[in-house]
C-alpha cells in the first residue's frame, strides 16, 4: 500500500493566447496560433488527463485558462474554421501517404493521420466542439484546478489607473464564473506581474492565491523562511507561490532541459515547405501562402542544419518521454527529501509553464506529463502532485510578507513590456482610460445604439491593454501585426468616441467591431464607473 506522501509538486499550466479574430478574411495567418494550440496542446492534454482518470490515477494539476482564450473557445466562427483546419490536415496526411515514400516516412505519416483523426473525433464527438466543457469536467472531478487571469492578460503594475486595474480583474473573474459555474480561487497575473497594491485588488475580488517568479518571493520583506518551497501571505490575505527554478528549468529549457533531446520531433522543419504550390493551395491556403501544417517528420538530431535532420522515430521519442518523466520524478524526490530534512512541513515545488510548451513547442510534452503523473502515483513513496488550493487547505497558516515587485521573463522587472520600442503605447492607454471612466460616470445613453457604442468602447480599451502586443513588438515576432492590433484598438476607441459625442455614428463600423472584437459580450460600460459613484 502506498504510504502518505509528504513532498508536493505543483504543475501549473498557463493557457493563454491573445484574442485574434478576423471575420472578413477567409484565411488569416494569426488565427492559426489558436488552431495549432487546440491541435497540439489542448486536445492532447485533455486526452492524456482523461486516460489517467480511466486508469484510476489520482493527480493534481493547476491550469489557468485566460478570458481571451475562453472567448475564442466559445466563438462559433473560430470553431467552424478550426474544424476546417484539422480536416485539411487529415486530408493532407492521407494525400502524402499516396506517394512513394520510404517505410519510415509512411510510419510517421500513418501516425499523424491516426492522431489527427483521434483529435477530430475527440473535438466533434466526445466534446461536442466544446473544449471548455471537457476541462470543466476535469475540474469538477477534482483532478485539475482552473484559475483565472486579468481580462486580457494586462500587466497590472503597468496600469496607471486604479479603476482600470480593478476592471481587468473583475471582468476576468466574471468570465470565469460564467464559464465554470463557480468562483475562481486563484489567478494567474499577466506575465506574473506584481507590485504592492495588486494584492488588494485581488483580495477585493475573492482571489485567494497567485504565482510569482522566484525573485518575487526571495526578495520579499521579510525574507520567507522557506524560500519558494512554501507560500507566503500578504497583509491583504492573498497567498503567493514562488516558482521553483530547478523543477522548471529542467522541463522548459531547450538547451539544458528535456525538450532538446535529439530523439524528439524537430519543430522548425515542416512538410509544408517541401510541398508543391498546388499541394499547398489545395490543403493549406487557397492563395498558396506557406505556413506550418503541423506534420513534421524529422527529429531534432543535433546541432545540424534543417536539411540534415534525420527522420523522426515516434517509438524512440515515446520511450525518451517515459525516461525523462522518470528522471524528473527522481530529481523531485531527491529535492523533496532534502527539503523535508530542513522544514517542519511538506515542501511544495511549484513548476509553472506556458501550456503550449506541452505539445506545440515540445511535441512529446503531453506524453512526458502523462508519464510523470502516472509514475508519481504508482511509484513514488515521497512525492505527490497537488493543486495550489489543496496545498493551502493542508497548510493554511503561512508567513506574512510583502512580495517584491516582479515579473517573469527576461530581466524579471517589466522591461520586456515597457521599453523604447513599446513606450508609445502607455500614454494612449492612460488617455482613453480616463475618457472611458468619465463617460461611465456621466453619460446616460439616449437609446440602445449609444449603449452599444459605449459597450464596444469598453471592449476596445480592454483589448488594447493586452500585454501580448508589447511582448510581440519587443521580441520581434509578428511585429507589424502587433503594432497594427494595438493601434487598431486605440483608434477604434477614438472613432467610436467621436461618433458618440458628435452624433455621427458609423453604424457599419460599429457592427464590424461587434463581430470582430466580440470578446466579453456580457460587458456593460458602467463597469468602468468609479466605485464610490457606481
Amino acid at each position: 500500500m502506498k504510504v502518505m506522501n509528504r513532498g508536493y509538486i505543483a504543475i501549473v499550466l498557463h493557457s493563454h493566447l491573445p484574442f485574434v479574430k478576423q471575420p472578413e478574411e477567409e484565411f488569416f495567418l494569426e488565427e492559426n496560433w489558436f488552431y495549432e494550440a487546440i491541435t497540439e496542446t489542448y486536445l492532447p492534454l485533455f486526452i492524456s488527463f482523461s486516460r489517467l482518470i480511466k486508469e484510476g490515477i489520482n493527480f493534481g494539476v493547476t491550469m489557468s485558462i485566460t478570458p481571451p482564450l475562453i472567448n475564442m473557445l466559445q466563438d462559433s466562427l473560430l470553431l467552424k474554421r478550426y474544424e476546417r483546419y484539422i480536416l485539411c490536415r487529415i486530408a493532407l496526411a492521407e494525400k502524402l501517404l499516396e506517394k512513394k515514400n520510404e517505410n519510415r516516412v509512411n510510419e510517421t505519416l500513418n501516425y499523424y493521420r491516426d492522431r489527427l483523426i483521434l483529435l477530430y473525433n475527440t473535438f466533434t464527438n466526445t466534446l461536442q466542439k466544446n473544449i471548455l466543457s471537457g476541462f470543466k469536467q476535469l475540474q469538477d472531478g477534482g483532478f485539475i484546478e482552473i484559475i483565472t487571469c486579468s481580462a486580457t492578460h494586462e500587466i497590472l503594475p503597468l496600469e496607471s489607473n486604479q479603476r482600470l486595474m480593478e476592471v481587468q480583474v473583475e471582468v476576468g473573474v466574471e468570465t470565469y464564473e460564467r464559464t465554470f459555474d463557480r468562483k475562481p480561487r486563484g489567478i494567474w497575473l499577466g506575465e506574473c506581474g506584481y507590485t504592492k497594491g495588486v494584492d488588494e485588488v485581488l483580495s477585493n475580488n475573492g482571489i485567494n492565491f497567485t504565482i510569482l517568479d522566484t525573485h518575487g518571493l526571495l526578495n520579499a520583506v521579510p525574507s520567507p523562511v522557506y524560500g519558494v518551497f512554501a507560500p507566503v501571505i500578504s497583509e491583504e490575505g492573498v497567498a503567493f507561490f514562488g516558482r521553483d527554478p530547478e523543477a522548471s528549468k529542467q522541463v522548459w529549457s531547450s538547451q539544458e532541459g528535456y525538450p532538446g533531446d535529439s530523439n524528439y520531433r524537430e519543430f522548425y522543419r515542416d512538410v509544408a515547405y517541401d510541398l508543391s504550390d498546388d499541394e499547398v493551395k489545395n490543403f493549406l491556403h487557397p492563395a498558396g501562402f506557406r505556413f506550418d501544417s503541423g506534420i513534421k517528420i524529422h527529429k531534432i538530431t543535433g546541432q545540424v542544419s534543417l536539411d540534415k535532420k534525420e527522420l523522426y522515430d515516434r517509438e524512440k521519442a515515446e520511450k525518451m518521454a517515459n525516461v525523462h518523466a522518470g528522471n524528473f520524478m527522481f530529481n523531485r524526490e531527491k529535492e523533496a527529501e532534502y527539503l523535508l530534512s530542513i522544514m517542519d512541513r511538506g515542501p511544495i515545488m511549484v513548476a509553472p509553464f506556458d501550456t503550449e510548451l506541452f505539445g506545440h513547442w515540445w511535441f512529446e510534452g503531453p506524453d512526458f506529463l502523462e508519464n510523470f503523473l502516472r509514475k508519481t502515483f504508482y511509484e513514488s513513496q515521497i512525492l505527490e502532485t497537488i493543486t495550489l488550493s489543496k496545498y493551502l487547505e493542508k497548510y493554511p497558516d503561512n508567513q506574512i510578507v510583502e512580495p517584491s515587485a516582479s515579473t517573469w521573463g527576461d530581466g524579471g522587472f517589466f522591461k520586456v513590456w515597457l521599453n523604447e520600442k513599446t513606450d508609445w503605447i502607455y500614454p494612449h492607454l492612460n488617455i482613453i482610460g480616463k475618457m472611458m471612466i468619465r463617460l461611465a460616470n456621466s453619460w446616460i445613453p439616449k437609446n440602445e445604439l449609444e449603449r452599444r457604442i459605449l459597450n464596444q468602447m469598453g471592449r476596445e480599451i480592454i483589448l488594447a491593454q493586452s500585454s501580448d502586443w508589447a511582448f510581440l513588438i519587443t521580441v520581434g515576432t509578428a511585429v507589424n501585426y502587433a503594432k497594427e492590433s494595438e493601434s487598431f484598438h486605440i483608434n477604434s476607441f477614438y472613432k467610436l468616441y467621436e461618433g458618440l459625442v458628435e452624433e455621427k455614428v458609423d453604424i457599419e463600423f460599429l457592427k464590424y467591431l461587434e463581430e470582430k472584437d466580440s470578446i466579453f459580450k456580457f460587458l456593460d460600460y458602467t463597469i468602468f464607473k468609479n466605485k464610490e459613484e457606481a
